[in-house]
């Protein structure tokens, strides 16, 4: 129960293993949906179909006898659309409630016929009896259909994807590093839509968030929206360094390593590396977002970088990373190529400032290498 009238009728997927058949989720990951109980009855979305049968169980419980008259249709990728046909099979009747965006697209899943359903727009208001629904139009957070749904009784807004995370609701886990993960790899690319719909939402007294995966929040919300202002602004979060290197004998590795030591010596608050061939690449770019200066290392391969990390530089460019301080490290025997490749593609991102300290080594660390890390690490705190 969230409140008197509205329930969780959402289902954990501990069977998943790549969410959207990329994210490593460990922890699985939940389908959220919600009932509202009134003079009318709605339903807010459905789930993966993965889980229907799990669903349809737990929303008959939570109707006691009772039929639903309206499916919100907050959002309709799969995952939680993909059950719409088996809820409409097991209630036909009910009126499926969208914007104009809405129903074109589930019409490319479902052979279903949208003459009966309910198309709302921005401002448009669904009373229910004492609880009335506000709908708001929120265009590419993340999907272009995506709208949220402020009941102002109970002042809830259900937030489509926004404020999600990754992993179920039976792990233990922190919000903020499962979400800013989520954020980046799923919505980062949209930080001028989701800027645009947190101005919107500030118009709101809202006391809980419900979001289509992870935990319904029902305290301290300015902690949450505070970190939805920093990370669609795409400045920094946390003081920093984070150091990405991809190797291809150790010896760059070794001098990404080195860097982290003498930062640390040095004082600085927070360094992060991780090796680009074998770190979880979404949670690659979660660190790389997170802090304000970032460190590429990498060999010279075949007149340009190492693969893992010109891989890394395109999933960075492809979620509109910016306004960031960089630093390179390059090694290259008898023909160091790195730091121009990586020039290149960073040169194709807004508001990256470029240290004028890089390092170039050749093969095995050595003493006058460890001076130019110790220099590039005085550059980088300054």
């Amino acid at each position: 129960m969230i409140t008197d009238d509205i329930f969780y009728i959402g289902v954990n997927d501990k069977d998943i293993d790549l969410f959207e058949g990329q994210y490593i989720v460990p922890n699985g990951m939940s389908y959220n949906s919600y009932v509202i109980l009134d003079e009318k009855i709605a339903v807010m979305d459905t789930v993966d179909q993965r889980k229907k049968d799990e669903y349809l169980t737990a929303l008959e419980t939570a109707l006691n006898g009772r039929r639903p008259d309206y499916l919100v249709v907050s959002h309709v990728e799969p995952d939680h659309a993909s059950s719409i046909k088996a809820f409409l099979e097991k209630y036909p009747g009910v009126q499926l409630v969208g914007n104009a965006k809405t129903f074109p697209m589930l019409a490319q899943y479902f052979d279903l016929n949208f003459d009966s359903a309910l198309t709302v727009k921005e401002g448009d208001v669904l009373s229910l009896g004492k609880h009335e629904l506000h709908f708001i139009m929120t265009p590419m957070v993340h999907w272009p259909e995506v709208m949220f749904t402020y009941d102002s009784f109970d002042k809830v807004l259900f937030s489509a994807d926004a404020f999600g995370k990754f992993g179920s609701l039976d792990t233990e886990e922190d919000w903020t590093c499962e979400a800013r993960r989520y954020y980046f790899n799923i919505v980062g690319k949209f930080g001028a839509p989701v800027q645009t719909v947190l101005k919107k939402a500030a118009a709101l007294d809202i006391q809980i968030i419900c979001p289509l995966h992870g935990p319904v929040l029902t305290e301290n919300l300015d902690y949450y929206l505070s970190k939805y202002q920093i990370w669609s602004s795409y400045e920094p979060e946390s003081e920093g360094v984070f150091i990405a290197y991809a190797s291809l004998h150790g010896n760059t590795a070794g001098a990404a390593h080195k860097l982290k030591d003498i930062l640390a010596d040095k004082g600085c608050p927070k360094i992060t590396i991780a090796d680009l061939a074998r770190v979880d690449m979404a949670e690659a770019l979660e660190d790389a977002f997170r802090y304000g200066k970032i460190v590429l290392a990498a060999s010279s391969y075949n007149g340009g970088v190492m693969p893992f990390m010109e891989d890394f530089l395109h999933h960075l460019k492809g979620k509109n990373y910016q306004k960031r301080t960089v630093a390179l490290i390059e090694n290259g025997s008898w023909a160091p190529s790195a730091s121009r490749a990586m020039t290149e593609l960073l040169s194709q991102m807004k508001d990256i400032s470029m240290l004028d300290t890089s390092v170039t080594i050749r093969g095995a660390l050595k003493e006058e290498d460890v001076k130019a890390l110790s220099n590039l690490a005085d550059a980088l705190l300054r």
